[in-house]
């Protein structure tokens, strides 16, 4: 890897900031100050330094985003974006998100640079299942329930694989229900249309876990971390 590249990676700073950097003799590898940024080196092995601060090289990168409503999971657009929560180091490290989440939907989103994890999270033969809490305009009942753990027949022909619904809370005065759902496929609008072809509305939707990553409970609306090494490491033991 050019070693330009390497420092763009690691957070360094833009292609204009590294190229002031090592004009500078700020950088060192293995000891030897460098200038060229076409130097190769071999990210793994190489002891890279800016200044005093040995650089950790990591080829790829997984973060849990709360995201919030109103932003898009897209990595460009002319609305905002998923993207566009993240600082200026997570930015320059080409994530993008694993799914999607509509624009008025909150809750777990996972952003990465591994695209073999994203594929392999988001095949279908994988069943990995997304679990969300909504409210939802309408009673819900027990044969709602039985319904969807059928599978739903979508207004479109769709047939929906099937889907466990459990009831939270049904507030009889504004025929408002609390549910969570959890589904193992990824159709467009998938739970707003499923509600819709049984006559009921999708208010609220949050999505609360992704295979075996849960939110965690602590992180705010538009707030994002890295993941833990468990975290990681069950979430690519599904994929095997």
């Amino acid at each position: 890897m050019r070693l330009d590249k390497y420092l763009a990676t690691v957070g360094v700073g833009t292609r204009s900031a590294v190229k002031k950097i090592l004009k500078q003799k700020q950088v060192t590898v293995d000891e030897i100050t460098v200038t060229d940024g076409k130097l190769q080196i071999d990210p793994n092995t190489a002891k890279v330094k800016v200044g005093e601060q040995v650089l950790n090289y990591q080829a790829n990168y997984y973060y849990m985003l709360n995201k919030p409503k109103g932003v898009v999971s897209a990595t460009k657009d002319q609305q905002k974006t998923v993207l566009d929560l993240l600082g200026k180091k997570e930015r320059s490290q080409k994530l993008f998100p694993v799914g999607r989440l509509d624009k008025d939907t909150t809750g777990l989103l996972l952003l990465t640079n591994d695209g073999a994890l994203s594929h392999e999270l988001l095949a279908p033969k994988k069943h990995v299942a997304k679990v969300y809490r909504a409210q939802i305009a309408g009673g819900v009942s027990q044969e709602t329930c039985s319904a969807f753990a059928k599978g739903i027949s979508l207004k479109n022909g769709e047939q929906t694989k099937p889907a466990q619904l459990r009831i939270l809370a049904v507030d009889l005065k504004t025929q408002k229900s609390e549910v969570e759902i959890t589904i193992s496929e990824g159709k467009y609008h998938q739970i707003k249309r499923m509600f819709g072809a049984v006559g009921m509305r999708v208010l609220e939707l949050k999505r609360l876990q992704m295979g075996s990553l849960k939110l965690d409970q602590n992180l705010a609306l538009g707030k994002f971390r890295p993941l833990t090494e468990n975290e990681l490491a069950d979430l690519k033991a599904q994929t095997k």
